[in-house]
């Protein structure tokens, strides 16, 4: 659904940052500003600022910011048009609903009416696990361990022993066969007809990041087969793109995702009070998951069995987590199989331990493969280091390779140097490649030059932030084209444009940035600290910051400006002339 700028701005507008951030973080007044603990990062003195005048928030510990749909969306995980809905039902405004076309509106009603029968089948088996009937599934669910108030966090229930009980409920409510059919709660049997797809099993009702019934899963109580049974695909369940126990562990404030194998494990460990644990649905995990999961955190426990399908399994994960950008560690329980059984055995503290032990993946993947390779063999040896020099070449930055080329060096006991020399062999094809190097005073200087143009472009960007009335005075100096990346440019240019039209909003500007990331950069831009004691000094600073990224600019365009063009030439002479002899401008 597309929303026009100008009604984003009005939701916007209508949600004053200060008092919708309020309601999550402790602010107290500093200034002009509002300080608190920030909620993105653990912090004993205040570093996160609020601002009213901007309508932004910025953290100076750890750079999260942006405006407040930014922070719904960082805080609350939304998306857009989620946090979107949520202010505007905060502010009392109706939301246009656009006009779908007819195979949208046939699939949307498809969902709904399967969405509604999985919550009124969540809701049977609840019943019925309750009822006489549901005695045995009771039990079973008891002598796992579960209490009284786990089993109704997450819905358990119990399908009758009947194969067409669910089926005899619904159609007692005049539900369709074929609606039944595409909901994936019955299946159709060419001999007895429609019958339940889950019956004489525990069900575990499976629920959306937003705690909606999207599928089930159902475990028997002895030993048939197959163990868990879960929902098919359909309209509203795609188990690639779902997690376990994802509507808790959303919210839980830890700073990673426990990932686990299946529902008992995560329900185990959620009432030992590990409520960020969560586990593919019957699925090994996916591209679609590991997305999924980068929305919430940068970082993963791989909590698999300890046994060989566990240790293949998180060999599978490691890379599509890391494709992802997520990081990922593993937790060894040995000897236990799995996350319920240790806990049962040695309890939540030890655990705990575990977790905070938890081995770096790389460091996981490499003794693991040593294991493939006899280290008695001095043969063998040489092949295991040979396979090792080739993993670390997959590093692209050469600090952390070269982090790593020492970790391992010491793990397994052979010379950085010589292992250092495989590594290079290995990436360089086995040939020497000599490049021409530049002086590297010559590199300290560009670095320091790009860094200064940098801070000096924030600078300009804050100020006029936050001295309006300085816009009139530097624009006859400063264009938005001298702002150079990304997104510096694109900040200035819009910041240029909204003085001009006479409608200053910086966190309008953040709107124009879809990803988080990138919203906390621009966030970033107009929060340059500067320390200056005197009116005299910020109007040096200010001409210094000036002269230093129109000079810039200048020699960028002087760089790829036609020889020939003299008129472009004489033009950049007249504009570097200007720059060197700028006026003292007061910052007020």
């Amino acid at each position: 659904m597309y929303y026009s700028d100008d009604l984003v701005e009005e939701v916007r507008s209508r949600n004053d940052i200060v008092d919708v951030i309020s309601g999550y973080v402790r602010l107290q007044r500093k200034g002009s500003s509002y300080f608190g603990l920030c909620p993105f990062h653990s912090e004993k003195s205040p570093s996160f600022s609020v601002s009213r005048d901007k309508q932004m928030y910025y953290c100076f510990g750890c750079g999260a910011g942006g405006n407040v749909f930014t922070f719904l969306m960082e805080y609350e995980h939304f998306t857009f048009p989620e946090a979107l809905k949520t202010l505007a039902d905060r502010a009392g405004i109706a939301l246009p609903q656009g006009e779908a076309s007819g195979e949208e509106k046939r699939r949307q009603s498809l969902k709904s009416s399967v969405m509604e029968l999985n919550k009124e089948a969540a809701t049977y088996f609840y019943y019925q696990l309750r009822r006489e009937n549901g005695a045995a599934a009771m039990r079973y669910l008891k002598n796992r361990g579960l209490s009284d108030e786990t089993i109704h966090r997450f819905g358990l229930g119990y399908a009758n022993i009947y194969s067409d009980d669910l089926y005899r409920y619904f159609k007692g409510k005049g539900v369709s066969d074929e609606l039944l059919a595409q909901s994936g709660l019955m299946q159709a049997d060419e001999k007895r007809g429609m019958r339940d797809k889950f019956w004489n099993r525990v069900i575990f009702p499976i629920m959306d990041a937003n705690g909606r019934v999207i599928g089930f899963g159902g475990r028997v109580m002895g030993d048939g087969k197959p163990k868990y049974l879960n929902s098919p695909e359909t309209v509203a369940f795609d188990k690639s793109r779902n997690l376990y126990g994802l509507q808790f562990a959303r919210t839980s404030r830890k700073k990673n995702l426990l990932v686990c194998e299946g529902y008992m494990d995560v329900i185990s460990m959620h009432q030992a009070g590990f409520t960020n644990a969560v586990a593919s649905l019957g699925t090994a995990l996916t591209s679609q998951h590991a997305s999924l999961i980068r929305r919430y955190t940068d970082e993963v426990i791989l909590t698999y069995d300890s046994d060989e399908a566990g240790v293949r399994a998180a060999l599978r994960a490691i890379p599509i987590l890391a494709e992802a950008g997520v990081k990922a560690r593993v937790l060894n329980m040995r000897p236990y199989k799995d996350p319920d059984e240790f806990i049962k055995a040695l309890g939540a503290e030890e655990f705990q331990k575990r977790i905070d032990d938890a081995q770096n993946s790389f460091l996981f993947e490499t003794d693991i493969l040593k294991n493939s390779y006899d280290m008695n063999d001095p043969t063998g040896k040489t092949a295991f280091y040979e396979a090792l020099a080739k993993k670390l070449t997959g590093f692209e930055q050469e600090l952390e390779r070269e982090t790593y080329l020492e970790a391992v060096a010491s793990r397994y006991r052979v010379s950085p140097d010589s292992l250092r020399k495989m590594v290079n062999s290995i990436a360089l094809g086995g040939m020497r490649a000599r490049r021409g190097e530049t002086p590297r005073r010559e590199h300290k200087e560009r670095a320091e030059q790009e860094t200064g143009v940098q801070k000096s472009q924030k600078l300009l960007l804050t100020w006029l932030i936050e001295y309006p009335s300085l816009y009139g005075k530097v624009k006859e100096y400063l264009r938005p084209e001298d702002f150079s990346g990304e997104p510096y440019r694109t900040a200035a240019k819009l910041l240029f444009a909204q003085y001009e039209a006479g409608e200053l909003s910086p966190a309008g500007i953040i709107d124009h940035f879809e990803d988080p990331q990138e919203q906390s950069q621009v966030a970033a831009l107009f929060h340059q600290d500067l320390q200056v004691n005197s009116d005299a000094e910020r109007s040096k600073a200010l001409r210094e910051a000036l002269q230093r990224v129109i000079l810039a600019s200048l020699d960028e365009q002087r760089a790829h400006l036609d020889p020939t063009d003299m008129d472009g030439l004489q033009k950049l002479i007249a504009r570097q002339k200007q720059a060197r002899r700028l006026p003292q401008i007061e910052v007020r």
